[in-house]
């Protein structure tokens, strides 16, 4: 099976849900997954937006969805 990313690479997750004891690795990780959500995840809504609703309808039922239901 091939790995694919959407926002977070294998050890971004990793750090981010604490399954490593470095501090500042995961601070960093945490930098970089804030630092894509402000601009690339921002431009490419906004892409979709504008060129694929139906795609950009999907984002926001996989970003938005209440799985605690």
């Amino acid at each position: 099976m091939v790995f694919r990313r959407a926002l977070m690479t294998k050890r971004e997750r990793e750090l981010i849900e604490g399954d490593d004891d470095a501090d500042d690795l995961r601070y960093q990780a945490v930098s970089r997954v804030r630092r894509k959500i402000e601009d690339e995840l921002t431009t490419d809504a906004e892409i979709l937006r504008e060129h694929h609703p139906e795609l950009y309808a999907e984002l926001q039922d996989a970003v938005c969805s209440d799985d605690s239901k």
